[in-house]
């Protein structure tokens, strides 16, 4: 069933007809004097506290209790628990989804077809701690005797944008660690760029491909497959990043038996793997019930394991175990990945928003909005809904952002005074990694954190715009062409999350939450979220066009746009 189809979403809608255009945020708040406690909720975590602030919204109780009534009626927590004990909840692949077993400190059992998966998950997870220790300790040594001082990641999409994003955020936590770098672009740009900093004998390379390549079987009438066939090590780019990699490496080391203590796999295709030079014990494995945009808690984190150590990523773990404790436990009325899946399913399908920001005040976090670029638009990019047709309302808001006070001084203006509508989670740590000048950076970031969600629920009047010209000197002619563009209509809607310190524990927490949150928003457009065919076919001409670059002679096979192209290009190239 379709979310439109939902009697609740139907009631609501009739609600938003006849009273959405009422609802104004300063009246709401004026109102009501115990609007921000009613509307907020405090996540009381291992490692500090968390609070959720989303009274700057366009709701009242009314509006969350049909929100709520419409996911129980569509069964969010139905499928929450489909999903913790394995079932194929990505049904176009034929697969259970359970990066949610990676971070599974609490290590009890997980059933995949009748097989614990834990025993795995901790055995790889052991080699991984055995293998970190061996790096950061210099036991490990490259092919000259010295220990290792550099790690390139070499990865594409969810091989890479997690542990770069996590790697950055927790650049406090790595000293005694090697320096990490990541390669994933096919461009030679970011290889040649990233080797000219890098001495092939202090570098190790994580090759990262956790692409699997599915089949069909003709017996299942069409349904397509993975557990049989997973070919991984085959990502394109990756791969030919990789080669290029091995051959820099091999102008220094002249030995094929040295590329064994430079590069290890992530990868469970043993003969690419050994075909390539790697030592198939230095070969990290995953399983086909981990997504790539999940997999950042898998083997797939190896880098990050490098970089802050392994007790550090085991705290990135437990923080995200914690919240999917919360998320199995919470009532959806305190349930913090509910409560912002809900609102943007408010603002999704009823107030008709096309995109999300996400506005970490945290320059450690500036990856973050790019990470859920991926994590969001890759999971809930669909409009064919389960039963196959399509949809007929929006799914997967557009995901972006900044972080602050940046991006204030970019692109602030159009979700302050333009035509549309930009819902808003602004995120930042009560403390700062630096608190330099007597703390005086993060007081000033928090003020203007405070002060940014603020001037977006209250705006300005023309009363108030005019008070402060004729306060500034301004009268007539000159302050009535002035007056309207110095007012700010408000009633822009955002949520505020503080937590204590941006720690590896609160990060694995944060993560987990939008994780879940996607997920919520998933069940209720009654859409795949683990799946990702959309990005399969540029990647099937692709491989068309190339060897149609080979030479200067003319092409006529595609569209006359395409041809041009093509003829441009080999007119231009060196």
């Amino acid at each position: 069933m379709g979310l439109t189809n939902d009697p609740n979403y139907k009631k609501l809608e009739q609600w938003y007809k006849s009273n959405a255009g009422g609802l104004n945020m300063r009246q709401m708040f004026d109102a009501d004097k115990d609007r921000f406690s009613k509307f907020s909720v405090t996540l009381e975590t291992n490692d500090g506290d968390v609070l959720l602030d989303y009274s700057k919204n366009l709701i009242n109780e009314e509006v969350m209790k049909m929100l709520f009534d419409m996911a129980r009626s569509i069964g969010v927590e139905a499928a929450r628990d489909q999903m913790f004990v394995g079932e194929k909840i990505n049904f176009t692949e034929g697969r259970a989804v359970l990066h949610i077993a990676l971070r599974n400190r609490s290590n009890t059992p997980i059933m995949v077809e009748g097989k614990d998966v834990m025993p795995e998950v901790n055995r790889v997870l052991k080699k991984m701690k055995d293998f970190c220790h061996r790096v950061r300790s210099g036991e490990w040594k490259g092919f000259s005797g010295k220990a290792i001082t550099d790690v390139v990641n070499i990865g594409i999409g969810g091989s890479d944008l997690g542990p770069l994003m996590v790697t950055e955020a927790l650049k406090p936590y790595s000293k005694g660690g090697p320096n990490v770098w990541f390669v994933s672009n096919i461009d030679g740009t970011h290889m040649a760029k990233t080797l000219a900093q890098l001495n092939p004998e202090t570098t190790l390379f994580i090759i990262a491909s956790k692409e699997v390549i599915l089949q069909h079987d003709p017996a299942e009438k069409g349904v397509v497959f993975g557990q049989d066939v997973c070919h991984t090590f085959t990502t394109q780019e990756t791969i030919t990043n990789a080669e290029s990699a091995k051959e820099w490496f091999l102008q220094t080391a002249n030995d094929p038996s040295a590329v064994a203590k430079h590069f290890v796999a992530l990868s469970t295709n043993a003969p690419k793997v050994k075909d390539f030079g790697i030592d198939t014990e230095n070969m990290f494995e995953f399983w086909d019930w981990v997504g790539g945009r999940y997999s950042l808690w898998s083997a797939i984190g190896l880098s990050i394991a490098l970089h802050i150590g392994f007790d550090n990523f085991e705290q990135l773990l437990a923080g995200a175990h914690w919240m999917d404790k919360h998320f199995c436990s919470a009532p959806l009325e305190q349930n913090a990945p509910v409560l912002l899946a809900l609102l943007g399913i408010w603002y999704v399908n009823f107030f008709q928003a096309e995109t999300h920001a996400l506005l970490p005040y945290d320059q450690y976090m500036h990856r973050f909005a790019a990470y859920f670029q991926q994590g969001d638009m890759e999971s809930n990019g669909k409009y064919i809904s389960k039963s196959g047709t399509r949809v007929n309302y929006h799914t997967g808001p557009i995901v972006w952002g900044e972080p602050g006070t940046n991006g204030q001084h970019a692109f602030y203006q159009l979700i302050h005074q333009g035509t549309r509508m930009i819902p808003a989670d602004f995120l930042i740590p009560a403390q700062s990694q630096h608190p330099i000048r007597d703390n005086l950076h993060h007081k000033i970031l928090m003020a203007n954190f405070l002060a940014q969600t603020e001037a977006l629920m209250k705006g300005k009047t023309t009363d108030e715009a005019r008070k402060e010209l004729e306060a500034a000197g301004m009268s007539g002619d000159a302050l009535e062409k002035l007056l309207p563009h110095k007012v700010f209509q408000g009633n822009k809607p955002s949520n505020s999350i503080i937590f204590k310190k941006l720690s590896p524990f609160m990060l694995g927490a944060l993560v987990a939450m939008y994780e879940h949150k996607i997920f919520v928003q998933g069940v209720m457009w009654n859409i795949n979220s683990y799946d990702q065919w959309g990005v399969e076919l540029g990647k099937q001409l692709a491989k068309k066009i190339e060897p149609e670059l080979q030479d200067d002679s003319e092409v006529h096979s595609h569209d006359s746009s395409t041809n041009g192209l093509i003829s441009f290009f080999k007119k231009n190239r060196a």
